[in-house]
Formats: structure tokens, C-alpha cells, sequence
């Protein structure tokens, strides 16, 4: 007898509603209970200065009485001679606006309005993954799968908390995906505005936002090969032109000059100077890195079973595709050539180009959700082959069992490495990641590091620490209350203080005895992530 049989899945669809609410609720909920587990990353400080001088440029054009009153009004840089004011301010600028309302000063405040509002935008955008599935796969109960996958990619969900960069982006490049898919459907005026809405948005957050112009103009121009209207060809015209002015609106450093200021920007980003190295493979590399980077960073961050479903979804979808003639391609096939470019397109590019990368594939979040996608695609077709009356079933059926047990492992581990999920290997041993490749680069730990310190060291006794760059030091203090930042002293050079941190980052080896006795370190999983080392103390038998 079928698990579930026409009346099982009649009942179930009556409550469909109240599942997905529930599900979704889930999500939020958890977001909600861990949201402040997290510290600083490298770049939060960063990106919060150039939303303030973003904030101070808009506001001296619309309200300059009123700014010229904020206490750190002086001490806010011109956004014309601001090294960063070619980034894209589609959230920050927001964000610094709500922080002077709410923060008012607090770092702590700020840091943890700023990581809510991360994972809010995060959360939404699981929304609008849900709604392609839906259109995708045809079932809401494949469109919570899918979700449910980009939940459970450790990385991401931790990530989800401080990357105000790649997480956002991913999340506007995702709801921009999905009003274009709602546009696909029925290309209306309506929908053609509130596209160019979220693709302004996208832009406004990241250069590579332009790609949604590329998959719009392609996708609705194969609507135009199948069916010649003069109407598509002018919401198209419409289209573009709304976004451009969108962008602009949403971008002040293009406020001036648009073209210059846009083209400069486009130029700078897709060859950013990033003057740090990054170990891969055992090797300091710069950000000149060689074509495997890329792909080998998915395919040790990236839970197999989400890969090789993945690889499974690309061929059974090409094999669609290779059905059809191009010019009359049916709905399904149309969004079956919109993932895999999506997913496929981008990396391919920039490989091509030779962009600039470093800190694992992070910059291209933004077609995850795609390989998810792909990823229920080939899940479904695995189902779909397990229930055939061959031999093949049972491989398949085989294939499915291991990719849950492996789903439910990868979800187990999450819990264990809690709030370490972003240093997560999908198959590499402790050893192999921490010979071979970056582990915390964004410095969350040094949160930890400095907790730790605070209590197990005498009440008001002054802490003098520092670390290779004393950067992710100092912004991770920044969520200590005001009384605990008092007791550091953070040396810029790394020779001084008593207390020596570090996350191993461009010094994988260990750390000779001469520098101290390791007092403190954590692991994530078995991959040492951070050692504070007392000076003052003689080395003895490291303590973990």
C-alpha cells in the first residue's frame, strides 16, 4: 500500500496554508533565538562607515539642518573623497538610518539591529526561492524542499546573520529572479514596474546585479521569438529604462554623474585591489587566483548530496531542453534554461574575465539558490525513478536514502558547530582544512576570544591583547558592553601585549612555544578556529 495515498495527500492539501505559514514561522523563530551568537565580521565596520557617509551626503541634500546636529557629524568623511563610495548602498544606507534612530550610539545596539536585519532580508528571500520552486516544480511541497536546503547549507545560514554583502545580494538578486519569473507568466506593465523595482535594488546593492537585465531581455526576447508583439519589445524599452533610473535613485555616488560614476564603479569592482592573500591548497595566493578556485570552494562547502542532486537536475533539464526547438520552447523548459544560466552563467564568466576573488567563492552566492533549485529538480527525478517497476529503482531509491541520512548529518553538524557553521568542510577531515585552506576569515571568533578573557581573568583587571592585525579585535569589541571594552588595551603591533590572539588566518602553522602558553582555543568541528596565548605564562601542555 502507498505511504501516500489520493485521500492522505487530499488532507494534507487542505492544510496547506497553515504548513507553509508554520514552516516559514520555523524559520524566523529560529533566526530570532540566535541572532545575537554572532560577532563582527571583518567588513561590518567597514560597510557601516560607508553607509554613515552615504547617509550624510543624502541627508546634507534633504534635511542639512538636521544632520549638521548629529554629534558625529564633523567627524564623517565627504562621500566625493570616501575610498569605498563606489559600493553599492542599497542596504546600508538604510541601515545607518535606522541605527542613528535606534543604536543611538550603542555599538552593541547597532551591531545587533544590523545582523536581525540580515537575516530578515535572508528570510524573505526564502520566499521568493519558494516562489520560483513553485513555478519550477509545480508543488508546494518541492518548493519547501528547496527552502529547506538553503536553510540547511551551514555556511549560508550562519552567514545569514553578518554578511551584508554576498547574503544580501543573493537575497535581491533572488527576489528579483522571482519577479522575473512572475513577469514570464504574464508580462503586464504592472509587473514589468515592479521588476525594474527589484533589479534597481539588486544593482544598487552589487555591480553584478546587471546580470538580471541579461536574463530579462533573454528570457522575454524568446518570448518574442515565439509569439512577434510590439508591445513586448516596448515593455522591454520600459523595463530598461525604469531600472536605469532606479539604480540612480537608489545610488548616491551616482548622483552626479551617473555614466562616469557607474562605469568607474563597474570597472573597479570587477578588478578590485585587494591587496591580502588567501591559502589555498596549502598556498598563499593573491586574489589573481587560478580557474579551479571557484569551482573547488563549492564543492568542499557545499553539502554533497545538494551537489550531486545538482549535477542530476542539470542533466535531466539539459535533456529536456534538447527536446524542444529553441523558438517554441514550452513554459517548464523556459525556466529550465533560466536556472541553469543562472547557475552556470555567472561562473563561467568570471572565470573567463580572471575577476578578482578571495575568501572562498563567497562573491558568488548570489547562484546558490539556483543550484538548490537544480538540486529539487534532480531530487524529483530521483523520486520519480524509484517508483518505476526496474532495477534502476532500487539505485535510485538507494541514492535518496544516503542523501537523507547525509541531509540529517549535515543539519546535526550545523547544531554541533553552533555559531561556527561558516567554517564548514562538507567532506574534508579537521586535519586536510586546516592544512590546506582559510578557516575563520571573518574573524567571528575573536567575539568569543574576548568573552572568554573577560571571564576568566580577575574582575576589572585591564586586558592588554593583540593579534596578527588587530582589526577583527577591535570590531568584535564592539559588542562587548561599554564597562568590559574599558578593561582592553588593543596593540596595533602584533609583538605587544600580554594576550595574543589569533584566528590562523595567513598563519596556518602552529605557533612556536616561545610566544606563550596557549591558554584557550576553539575548534569547530575538530578545526582549531582560535588560540589565546598568555605571554606572561610559561609554555606547558596546550589546554583545548
Amino acid at each position: 500500500m502507498p505511504l501516500l495515498t489520493a485521500a492522505r495527500w487530499s488532507a494534507i492539501t487542505r492544510w496547506k496554508t497553515v504548513i507553509v505559514l508554520l514552516f516559514f514561522s520555523a524559520i524566523l523563530m529560529l533566526g530570532l533565538s540566535v541572532y545575537r551568537d554572532y560577532g563582527v565580521s571583518w567588513d561590518e565596520p567597514v560597510d557601516r562607515a560607508n553607509g554613515a557617509v552615504n547617509l550624510k551626503y543624502v541627508a546634507e541634500r534633504l534635511a542639512p539642518q538636521l544632520i549638521r546636529q548629529n554629534a558625529a557629524y564633523a567627524s564623517i568623511p565627504p562621500l566625493a573623497n570616501y575610498s569605498d563610495n563606489d559600493h553599492g548602498v542599497a542596504f546600508e544606507l538604510p541601515l545607518a538610518a535606522l541605527g542613528v534612530l535606534f543604536a543611538r550610539g550603542d555599538s552593541a545596539a547597532y551591531y545587533h539591529l544590523r545582523h536581525l536585519l540580515i537575516f530578515v532580508l535572508f528570510w524573505a528571500s526564502c520566499w521568493s526561492l519558494y516562489g520560483i520552486a513553485r513555478h519550477c516544480v509545480g508543488s508546494w511541497l518541492w518548493a519547501l524542499l528547496a527552502v529547506g536546503l538553503l536553510v540547511l547549507s551551514p555556511r549560508f545560514f550562519a552567514e545569514a546573520f553578518f554578511n551584508g554583502k554576498d547574503i544580501v545580494f543573493m537575497a535581491c538578486f533572488t527576489v528579483a529572479m522571482y519577479t522575473l519569473v512572475w513577469l514570464l507568466v504574464r508580462p503586464t506593465l504592472g509587473r514589468i514596474m515592479l521588476h525594474a523595482l527589484t533589479t534597481a535594488l539588486a544593482i544598487d546593492m552589487r555591480v553584478p546585479g546587471l546580470l538580471i537585465i541579461g536574463f530579462t531581455i533573454g528570457m522575454l526576447g524568446w518570448q518574442w521569438l515565439a509569439r512577434p508583439s510590439h508591445r513586448l519589445v516596448w515593455l522591454i524599452v520600459l523595463y530598461v529604462a525604469l531600472t536605469a533610473v532606479g539604480v540612480i535613485i537608489g545610488w548616491p555616488f551616482l548622483w552626479e554623474n551617473p555614466l562616469t560614476n557607474f562605469w568607474w564603479s563597474y570597472q573597479h569592482l570587477s578588478h578590485y585591489p585587494w591587496g591580502g592573500y588567501s591559502l589555498y591548497f596549502g598556498q598563499l595566493i593573491d586574489s589573481h587566483v587560478p580557474w579551479h578556485y571557484l569551482p573547488v570552494w563549492i564543492i568542499i562547502t557545499t553539502p554533497v548530496p545538494y551537489l550531486l542532486a545538482a549535477l542530476v537536475g542539470i542533466v535531466v533539464s539539459s535533456s529536456h531542453l534538447l527536446k524542444e526547438r529553441l523558438t517554441c520552447m514550452s513554459f517548464a523548459n523556459q525556466l529550465n534554461l533560466l536556472l541553469i544560466g543562472w547557475f552556470l552563467g555567472p561562473l563561467l564568466l568570471v572565470i573567463i574575465l580572471r575577476s578578482t576573488f578571495y575568501d572562498g567563492w563567497r562573491h558568488l552566492y548570489f547562484i546558490y539558490p539556483a543550484l538548490v533549485l537544480l538540486a529539487v529538480q534532480g531530487i524529483r527525478w530521483l523520486m520519480h525513478v524509484a517508483h518505476r517497476p526496474k532495477s534502476i529503482r532500487y539505485v535510485a531509491l538507494g541514492v535518496l536514502l544516503l542523501s537523507l541520512a547525509e541531509t540529517v548529518h549535515t543539519a546535526i553538524r550545523m547544531v554541533q558547530m553552533h555559531p561556527f557553521q561558516q567554517i564548514y568542510f562538507s567532506f574534508l577531515s579537521p586535519q586536510t582544512a586546516e592544512r590546506l585552506f582559510e578557516r575563520d576569515y571573518w574573524g567571528l571568533s575573536y567575539y568569543q576570544g574576548l568573552q572568554w578573557l573577560i571571564n576568566h581573568q580577575p574582575d576589572n583587571t585591564p586586558l592588554s591583547v593583540s593579534a596578527p592585525v588587530f582589526t577583527p579585535i577591535i570590531a568584535n569589541s564592539l559588542l562587548l558592553a561599554s564597562t568590559e571594552q574599558a578593561r582592553f588595551k588593543i596593540h596595533r603591533e602584533p609583538q605587544k601585549g600580554r594576550y595574543f590572539i589569533t584566528n590562523y588566518r595567513w598563519h596556518p602553522q602552529t605557533y612556536a612555544d616561545s610566544l606563550g602558553k596557549e591558554i584557550y582555543s576553539i575548534r569547530a568541528e575538530g578545526i582549531k578556529i582560535l588560540s589565546i596565548f598568555d605571554r606572561e605564562a610559561a609554555p606547558s601542555t596546550k589546554t583545548r
